[in-house]
């Protein structure tokens, strides 16, 4: 009997490990384009991040001819993305007179792989990011905003409240809680919490080397100083509008304000017609 036991306590924490290591892996591919599509000058940079690893971003300077030093925002995509993903945002900020730095996560497009990546690492490489601004000419260090897309978006507020550099956030469709997210994901594929998703938080936790707790933005977005705008899709099936919700309730009310896109969905929200004005006016303001 205890033998059965003991056999099945391993078949379920096999069972569990499997679908960890599984569930969130994507194909790594490389950007197809660069901001030369649209005729921006621009450079190829390497961003030197935490474990030794580098990440592949580009630095797109402000056109800046009396060399004035200028607002920087720091572009950052989404889960299994590149940095193709923030090619039509380089394209309306450039022309707004932004300097921009845009970059792969570590294991995403041409950066380095590290083990596996995690909403830990996108914050890190934020920071690092951040730290390369700080030697790019003409950047005004103390005007920094970061725009980050689902994951990104959730990393950049975290990221946020432990960099104070960071001014000005702007997110997509970041989650409130990383748990939730996931658990939506397992019901999907009819998995049940206990004991598999159980145990794969508990596993995930271990691997990051952080409770999920402790880096929910929702228990970080009122540690930020910097002001913040929430843009979520109203129709958003990867992250419900629940957790947009959840966010905007733990910020500080007088830094963070919620735009709830009607129409939208997870990476659509670029596309309402009013984005751009609403986007423009917040960095004009915060930054």
């Amino acid at each position: 009997m205890i033998l059965l036991i003991i056999t099945f306590i391993i078949i379920i924490v096999g069972l569990s490990l499997f679908i960890a290591s599984h569930s969130y892996k994507f194909k790594k591919e490389p950007n197809k384009y660069t901001p030369a599509k649209y005729e921006f000058d621009f450079e190829e940079i390497t961003i030197p991040t935490r474990n030794d690893k580098n990440l592949y971003g580009w630095w797109v300077p402000a056109e800046n001819q009396n060399n004035e030093k200028k607002p920087i925002i720091i572009l950052i995509h989404g889960w299994s993305r590149n940095v193709d993903r923030v090619m039509s945002f380089i394209k309306k900020l450039h022309p707004a007179g932004y300097n921009l730095l845009a970059f792969d996560s570590r294991c995403h497009g041409k950066s380095d792989d590290d083990k596996f990546s995690s909403m830990v690492k996108f914050m890190e490489d934020i920071r690092a990011a951040i730290d390369l601004s700080e030697k790019l000419p003409n950047v005004d260090t103390n005007r920094i905003g970061v725009l980050g897309l689902s994951i990104g978006g959730a990393a950049s507020i975290y990221a946020a409240a432990v960099d104070k550099r960071i001014k000005a956030v702007v997110t997509g469709g970041a989650f409130a809680r990383p748990t939730k997210v996931m658990e939506i994901e397992f019901k999907k594929c009819k998995i049940p919490y206990y004991p598999f998703v159980w145990l794969i938080f508990k596993y995930m936790e271990f691997r990051i080397g952080a409770k999920f707790d402790d880096i929910a933005p929702s228990n970080n977005i009122m540690k930020t100083d910097a002001s913040i705008f929430l843009i979520h899709g109203i129709n958003d099936a990867t992250v419900p509008l629940e957790q947009a919700d959840e966010l905007y309730k733990a910020g500080n009310p007088d830094k963070v304000k919620l735009w709830k896109v009607e129409g939208k969905g997870h990476s659509d929200c670029n596309h309402h017609p009013e984005f751009w004005d609403k986007v423009l006016d917040f960095y004009k303001n915060a930054l």
